[in-house]
């Protein structure tokens, strides 16, 4: 194994140190929240970004769930991400988002090689399930999430496998191994 693979695979470790990642509850990976707008009446913030780590251990994955606002991802480095989303309805958002009238699963991949397909940044609509997980083949990905107004703890909906399942069928291999109890 050369010198620069070794160092691509410790690199998780000294970017948890670094930023003083910690287990996302329920979700998955490891986060910091690295910014928080000033709150709003209704006691959200008005804006919010975290910094996320995933790896390719077994169950490192972000699991589905859905939020009441949309949520721009951004790639940073290591490995491509993907991102597997099931529109609760249709719409298009700017930036990246599902397609109009969009009633099936997507899968996009974050990732820096945006002339082969990859997105450094991707908006992921308000009310889309979503999920993530390394790329087959990676090791790790660094990457944020950004919204407006900022998520609170109350805003996440985490999915239900079964239910998922049977409302996408053709999906349900995906829907179960991305889910969490």
């Amino acid at each position: 194994m050369d010198e620069q693979r070794r160092s691509h695979e410790r690199l998780p470790e000294a970017l948890i140190d670094f930023y003083g990642l910690a287990p996302l509850p329920r979700e998955g990976g490891r986060f910091r929240r690295t910014w928080a707008g000033p709150e709003r009446p209704d006691g959200r913030p008005e804006g919010s970004a975290i910094v996320m780590l995933l790896t390719d251990e077994p169950g490192d994955f972000s699991a589905l769930h859905r939020l009441p606002t949309d949520e721009i991802w951004h790639f940073y480095r290591g490995d491509p991400l993907t991102l597997f989303l099931l529109p609760e309805s249709g719409g298009a958002a700017e930036g990246g988002g599902l397609p109009e009238g969009g009633g099936t699963a997507r899968t996009v991949v974050l990732g820096p090689d945006v002339l082969a397909g990859q997105h450094v940044q991707f908006t992921v609509p308000a009310g889309t399930w979503m999920a993530a997980e390394v790329a087959e083949g990676g090791s790790w990905s660094l990457f944020g999430c950004t919204m407006a107004p900022g998520f609170t703890f109350e805003d996440y909906e985490h999915g239900d496998a079964a239910e998922l399942a049977a409302r996408f069928p053709q999906e349900a291999a995906r829907i179960t191994a991305l889910s969490r109890p």
